[in-house]
């Protein structure tokens, strides 16, 4: 199978962003893009994934949607979302770090993650800088954000970070960002992203795509 055929048949199966699965529907606009960053923080720690998602989709529905409402829900609402979803390791420190992160949010952008862009002007290294400052939102988190935001933010385009790099090298495709861009061709850099994740995380995953040659 060649590598453009290895890509279609990883997409075919497993070409679904994270935000997609969490029920956002992504936009350049303020509400989405919060939720977008809710959820890199929840799937930035050692929890699985469906874990994470479950979690994010939980404090969307308690009303947790913009940064106003998740600073003025309870600490204890939150936790009970996060529980709700299943993400009962790190309830009471996730709980405290969103609070902080949407105050945050509040006072140095007005709740608004499109004025954290336009600070950064096009510099991706500053982007990840900037959202490494709220709480809980390592390398990690950062990474996730940026593979998942770049169908809207296209300054970021193509962020394939070592995560998604090991999910190529699983597969048996190019390992390196030039090589594996040559092979994706014109296909969606943050979907392709996120099913080279989802191959990386998943073991059974890769050996079903390879399985198909």
């Amino acid at each position: 199978m060649s590598d453009g055929a290895t890509l279609d048949a990883l997409l075919e199966r497993h070409g679904t962003t994270y935000a997609e699965e969490a029920g956002i529907r992504l936009r350049d606009t303020p509400q989405p893009l919060y939720r977008l960053l809710v959820l890199s923080h929840l799937l930035s720690a050692r929890i699985r994934a469906p874990v994470a998602v479950a979690s994010a989709r939980a404090l969307s529905a308690h009303g947790m949607r913009s940064p106003r409402r998740m600073a003025d829900a309870t600490w204890q609402q939150r936790v009970d979302a996060l529980g709700e979803g299943g993400y009962r390791r790190y309830d009471e420190r996730t709980a405290t770090q969103l609070g902080d992160g949407a105050s945050l949010l509040l006072d140095a952008y007005g709740g608004d993650l499109r004025r954290l862009r336009r600070d950064a002007d096009g510099d991706t290294d500053a982007l990840r800088a900037a959202l490494r400052r709220f709480p809980g939102m390592g390398p990690a988190g950062a990474d996730i954000f940026l593979r998942e935001v770049q169908s809207v933010w296209t300054e970021a385009a193509p962020y394939l970070d070592a995560k998604a790099l090991e999910g190529a090298e699983r597969l048996g495709l190019p390992a390196s960002p030039a090589g594996l861009l040559r092979a994706a061709g014109d296909r969606d850099p943050a979907v392709l992203a996120a099913a080279l994740v989802r191959a990386a995380l998943d073991k059974e995953i890769a050996a079903s795509v390879r399985a198909a040659r």
